[in-house]
């Protein structure tokens, strides 16, 4: 199929982005990657008046850290994120979850922000930010707000971003000194959208789990925080009594929904050996 007729501008400035959405509304779409917007608008699942380019805006690209945060910015691309030293030093869940992100000619063009402000579900980077703690900086004309990733999401591609507002960036923590990670996803073939996926990030005191953040993908409407699962673990021993407890409790947490990859119990149940997989992993 082909797209319904659109018209294209690129975006010289934020400004420019601005005045677009002030006069287009909700007719707008912005164009970063575009790796998810063209199959919706060449399935007719979207047909906006207008298309926004902005992958001229070169001070959304950057990655850099300051000693205490990293920020992605919303255009750095897939491939970048993947290959930034920065990023696999200090945010290795983030890095751990990227070669995932479907195929390579699709991380050369795909960007961390589009990923994440599409709030696809069953894609890595809403969960991973949801996994670290990440705050996600929404920019519009009136100026920047920071919006905490376990609140962005919303539903299904649903998130807290307002008419007029784009996604600039991620500020992520920078991993603590003890802090480990393990990422694990299910997919027909590497690549693929995940049928469910896990990122886990914490620590061992002892033999112990503690700061225990467990994020799931493909397991419910939106990224799913699992901290019925978590407080399953937190304090306990790394024993086979502890990670029965864990997959227990991801009753409480998930809520996947049917597909054409299957039906919800049988994610449930591969979530379940996914997790005791991937804390295997983790306290390796």
């Amino acid at each position: 199929m082909k797209p319904a007729p659109f018209s294209y501008v690129r975006a010289e400035s934020l400004d420019q982005v601005f005045d677009l959405l002030d006069e287009h509304g909700d007719e707008a779409r912005i164009l970063a990657g575009g790796q998810s917007l063209m199959a919706t608008l060449n399935m007719r699942l979207s047909a906006p008046e207008v298309l926004i380019d902005i992958n001229h805006l070169d001070e959304l690209s950057h990655i850099s850290t300051d000693g205490t945060t990293l920020h992605i910015g919303a255009l750095a691309r897939h491939s970048h994120v993947l290959a930034s030293p920065e990023v696999q030093e200090v945010a290795p869940l983030i890095a751990k979850a990227m070669p995932h992100v479907a195929h390579q000619a699709i991380r050369n063009r795909g960007t961390f922000g589009g990923s994440v402000a599409f709030a696809d579900p069953a894609a890595e980077m809403p969960a991973m930010c949801r996994a670290v703690g990440a705050k996600l900086i929404l920019q519009g004309r009136e100026g920047k707000r920071s919006v905490e990733a376990n609140d962005f999401f919303h539903g299904l591609f649903e998130t807290d971003m307002k008419p007029g507002e784009i996604l600039v960036g991620a500020d992520i923590p920078i991993i603590s000194k003890g802090e480990r990670t393990a990422f694990m996803e299910l997919a027909r073939r590497h690549g693929d959208y995940a049928i469910v996926g896990v990122g886990i990030q914490g620590r061992l005191e002892g033999d112990n789990f503690a700061d225990m953040r467990l994020a799931f993908l493909g397991a419910g409407d939106r990224p799913i925080l699992a901290t019925t699962a978590a407080a399953a673990l937190n304090g306990q021993p790394n024993t086979e009594e502890t990670l029965k407890a864990a997959q227990e409790a991801l009753d409480a947490d998930l809520d996947p929904m049917s597909d054409l990859n299957g039906p919800p119990e049988m994610k449930m149940h591969l979530a379940r050996v996914l997790t005791k997989r991937a804390l295997a992993e983790f306290a390796a």
